[in-house]
Parts: structure tokens; sequence; C-alpha cells
């Protein structure tokens, strides 16, 4: 009698379950952002957001909760009702690099989430000051190997990203370089340009007005596939470097428990706005790759990013904060 009232009770959670996600949404849908207005991350937010709310004839409201790298963000979205109306566009940060680089987090990346779908990625650019004299990453190589230790590369400080994609390069290229960390991006970029550090790893956005005027040479994009926005500049891999990958990226996801039929049409919605040529254009602009995969895809591309960032992060003997 007990196991058939569970099947019984089972039963009708998934009729219920599959009745709200048919009639989802019935009301505003909140993404939580981490970083404050003007970002990338928080573009792409006001980018989707909107679409969705144009396909759905709810509101999507961005809420920005900037602080402790994405931390603050993804624990209000962990302990959130698993409901479909509280989302989060997170970052590799937030969910790959930041369980190695912090002695605890409150929520786990993997168990306390649903991935909805990897929204976008983004290259870093490797730029060299035109007085080193190398013309490709090979010949970068070649005189870090030549000079030990005696090229530096800035990034906007320890734990960042373009401080990550340089102990990644050192690493698989086999090379010594001292890293260079400052407070944001552009005091890094200003000492390179000055030519008081050798190198830097910069998104295509920011770094594309000093390419242009000659003040910095761009060898390499450092995703897995060319980009867009710089179609002429190699891959790391096709550079020469076995193995490097170091794109940002940005996903939406949802807390866990949120019943599968949501996440499927939240994915399914996405997706269609991704592949759309209108975003298309628009992210591209922005020097941005849009993506666009399943739930289990995205599942699988956090679980390798902090697996992979792992093995850097202990490399380098960068301690957890």
């Amino acid at each position: 009698m007990r196991a058939m009232q569970m099947i019984i009770m089972t039963a009708a959670l998934a009729t219920t379950c599959s009745a709200a996600a048919q009639n989802y949404p019935v009301r505003p849908i909140r993404i939580v952002v981490v970083s404050t207005p003007g970002g990338s991350v928080d573009t792409l937010a006001r980018t989707v957001g909107p679409k969705l709310a144009e396909r759905w004839g709810q509101q999507v409201l961005v809420d920005n909760r900037p602080g402790a790298g994405g931390t603050i963000a993804a624990e209000l979205v962990a302990k959130a009702p698993p409901d479909g109306y509280t989302l989060i566009m997170g970052t590799v940060a937030s969910f790959a690099t930041n369980v190695s680089l912090r002695k605890s987090l409150p929520y786990d990346p993997v168990l306390d989430f649903a991935p909805i779908s990897l929204v976008a990625t983004q290259n870093l650019m490797l730029l060299i000051h035109p007085s080193v004299p190398a013309k490709s990453v090979k010949e970068l190589v070649a005189l870090a190997k030549r000079q030990p230790g005696t090229l530096s590369f800035a990034s906007a400080g320890n734990g960042t990203g373009g401080h990550l994609s340089g102990e990644l390069f050192k690493l698989l290229a086999g090379i010594d370089m001292l890293h260079v960390p400052y407070k944001g991006v552009a005091p890094a970029l200003v000492d390179v340009v000055s030519g008081q550090v050798s190198m830097t790893f910069a998104s295509i956005i920011s770094a594309m007005p000093q390419v242009k005027n000659n003040r910095l040479r761009p060898l390499a994009v450092t995703g897995a596939q060319r980009s867009r926005a710089a179609k002429e500049l190699p891959t790391m891999i096709e550079a020469g470097v076995q193995g490097y990958e170091s794109a940002t990226w940005y996903g939406l996801l949802a807390p866990a428990g949120t019943p599968a039929d949501i996440v499927t049409k939240l994915n399914a919605e996405v997706v269609a706005i991704l592949k759309s040529p209108e975003m298309f254009d628009r992210l591209s602009k922005e020097g941005a790759d849009p993506v666009g995969n399943s739930p289990a895809e995205f599942a699988r591309h956090i679980q390798a990013e902090i697996e992979k960032w792992r093995k850097v992060i202990k490399a380098a003997g960068i301690r957890p904060s």
C-alpha cells in the first residue's frame, strides 16, 4: 500500500511539474549578474533578457549583485526557489576558478545549479610591446627560453583571467616569466604600452585601440577558435602552444532542483535567440562569440574548466584566499 502511495505521489508531482513548465513563465524572471552595470556579463544579460521578454510576454529583470568575484550573486541564486524565476549569468570565475582560488565557497558550482546554456565566449589577446623582439608566439617562446625570467606579463590582478592565461602559457610552453599584477585592466595596459612590462593578455575590445595605434603588437587569441573580431590572428594552438585554451565565458544557470521541463524550455529559447543573425552580429561587435548548447554540454564544460584551472592554479603556486 505504501509503495502504491509513493508511486501515485511521484506521478502527481511529475504531472504538476509538467503543467508548471507548460504555463511557464507567468510572472517576471530575474537574471542575477555577478558584476556592476556596464561590463561584458551585464551587457550579455541585458542583451538576452529583452529577447526572452519579447518571446514570452513577461518582464526579464537584470539584478546586479557584484562583489567577491561573483560569490555574492552565485550564493543568492543557489539559495533561491528552484522555479525558473531566478537565474544567474555566471562566469568562468564564479563557476570554475573560484573553487581553487578561495578557501571556501558558500555554494557548490556543480551541485547547487542546473546549467541552462553556455551563452558566449570571449577570447583574450596576447599582446607584446613593440620593443620585444618577437613577431610570433614561437619567436616569443624561443626568446623566453633563451632569457628565462627576463620577460614579464601584466594582469588586472591575482587570479584574474589575464593572470591565469599567462600562467597557462608558462605551463604549456615550458617558459619562465614574471607576473606583474595591477588593480584593473587599464593600469595594466598603460604599463605594457609604456614598455615597463613586456606583455599582457587582455580582452579584444579593451586592447584593440592600442593595436590600431601600433602601440601594442598582437600575436594570438586565447580561445579554441579564432575570434570574429580579429580573424587574422591565430589561436595559441595554431601558433604552436598545444592544448592552450583560455577563453572567458558566460553562461545561464538556474538553482538545482529546477524542473527539467522548465530548464529545457529555457534552453530552447536561449539557443534560438543566440542563433539569430541579429544576436550574432551584436555579440560579435562586442568581441564575444555566441554559443548556445545543451544543458548537458554546458555541465560538462563547467566540470572540465574546474579541473583545468585547478591544475594551473596549483602549478602556479597561487594560494587560496
